[in-house]
């Protein structure tokens, strides 16, 4: 209790002067009871004529020199009646009473309630309740800035537009629903485990953010930014706020698990299963079974090519097929960009999966006629005319419609940037996870893309 919050009330420290120290020291009837700079007494102990008297009703309140405390319920004395004036001799009688009265040793000593009335008491738990709502309001908004300021999942949660530039993924429902499949595998990460491991033992040694304080989903989230945004290690340590050696670390974990994890689903469909799905757009080339291209990869030539001249690149080829409603069905490794495009479908292992009654479809032109048991669409590119007759038409939507399924591919910024120089596993396992995720980040096709 503080004198500043009651403007009745004050508190009164224990006299410096020892005689007079003694006889307050005597009128509380504590025993044995050790004075510290810190003990008060209230003011309800005095009598009114103990005070100075004040310039102005908010004034400090002082005792008079030599004032001492009288008023205790041990003497039937009350703060609220005036006391009584005895006569000179009555007076002494008293006091000489009093003075031979024996010190209660178990006396209880109660607390005042120094509350001024039930309206006052009402109106302090009141503003309590409300000081308590506007600091659960602060911390609230302290916790969002703190989210804002990093670069992590819980920034963008609120903006399906931002969930699809950073991840691919459609919405943010959409990539938790997707995380929700894959989190139970994601213990056994060793290179997760051993993070973990580390916060737990560096908990309450540093407050400052680290590799270790990452949770696992802003390190998936950090993968897929580099996969969708093609951010270097660099950028993303800055945004992340982790050492560029961390983000390195990550991206190879993560690659080498979710390759495991997706690549052990089987996606080669059934003709049936292809043929439930196809567009209309594919009603004039029956029996497609699926459209093949191949991607192209430049990274930065290994260091024993540097050699050659600064900023020396190598060039990796790779093949992906997708069925004809937008679904990847075939991801091959990837192979030198030297590699023939013959070469290439042999290498692939694609071969082995056709059928004499299936079709193919390539999206450029691929010399494969004689290298595959099934025959070949190759839909020529149309040139811009004034008139065009209905099944060209046709082939113009058809052309349309195989860009929008290469697009998902091409949508991840990492296939068309230079990657960092790295073994050609991880180079292969980022492709493959690319191409991968395709059939969870997008269903089959919709017309709401038909502008994209």
């Amino acid at each position: 209790m503080s004198s500043r919050f009651n403007s009745v009330i004050s508190f009164h420290s224990f006299p410096l002067h020892k005689e007079t120290r003694k006889k307050w020291l005597h009128n509380i009837r504590r025993e044995d009871y050790k004075v510290s700079p810190n003990t008060r007494i209230c003011s309800r102990h005095f009598r009114s004529d103990d005070f100075i008297e004040q310039s102005t009703p908010t004034s400090r309140r002082l005792l008079r020199k030599g004032a001492v405390p009288t008023l205790f319920m041990w003497n039937d004395s009350s703060s609220t009646s005036a006391p009584k004036r005895f006569g000179l001799w009555k007076k002494r009688s008293v006091t000489s009473a009093i003075k031979q009265r024996p010190v209660q040793k178990n006396f209880q000593h109660q607390e005042h309630d120094y509350c001024l009335s039930a309206v006052h008491d009402d109106l302090v738990l009141d503003q309590t309740e409300d000081l308590r709502k506007e600091v659960e309001r602060l911390k609230r908004r302290v916790a969002e800035l703190a989210v804002l300021q990093r670069f992590c999942l819980g920034r963008f949660a609120a903006s399906d537009d931002d969930i699809q530039f950073y991840t691919r993924f459609a919405t943010y429902n959409h990539l938790m629903a997707f995380w929700r499949l894959i989190e139970p595998a994601s213990h056994n990460m060793v290179g997760l485990t051993r993070a973990r491991t580390a916060a737990a033992t560096e908990v309450g040694s540093s407050n400052s953010t680290s590799c270790q304080s990452m949770q696992p989903i802003d390190e998936f989230f950090l993968f897929l930014v580099n996969l969708a945004v093609g951010l270097t290690e660099r950028d993303l340590a800055h945004r992340f706020n982790i050492h560029q050696s961390a983000v390195s670390r990550i991206i190879k974990t993560w690659a080498s698990f979710l390759c495991a994890i997706l690549g052990s689903v089987r996606i080669w469909m059934s003709e049936e299963a292809v043929e439930a799905h196809m567009p209309k757009e594919f009603q004039d080339y029956p029996g497609t079974h699926v459209v093949i291209e191949c991607i192209e990869m430049r990274c930065q030539a290994p260091s024993f090519l540097l050699l050659q001249g600064e900023g020396s690149q190598c060039t990796y080829r790779g093949l992906i097929g997708m069925a004809p409603h937008g679904a990847v069905t075939f991801v091959s490794s990837i192979f030198a960009g030297s590699v023939s495009d013959k070469e290439l479908l042999k290498k692939s292992g694609i071969v082995s999966l056709l059928k004499p009654e299936m079709a193919i479809m390539v999206n450029k032109v691929l010399f494969i006629d004689d290298c595959v048991p099934c025959k070949v669409y190759q839909p020529a590119y149309l040139l811009k005319m004034e008139q065009m007759p209905v099944d060209k038409v046709r082939e113009a939507q058809l052309r349309v419609h195989i860009e929008r399924l290469f697009r998902r591919v091409k949508q991840h910024k990492l296939l068309d940037t230079v990657i960092p120089s790295s073994d050609t596993r991880t180079i292969n396992r980022l492709y493959t996870v690319a191409c991968l995720l395709i059939n969870y980040q997008n269903g089959p096709l919709l017309k709401a893309w038909a502008n994209d």
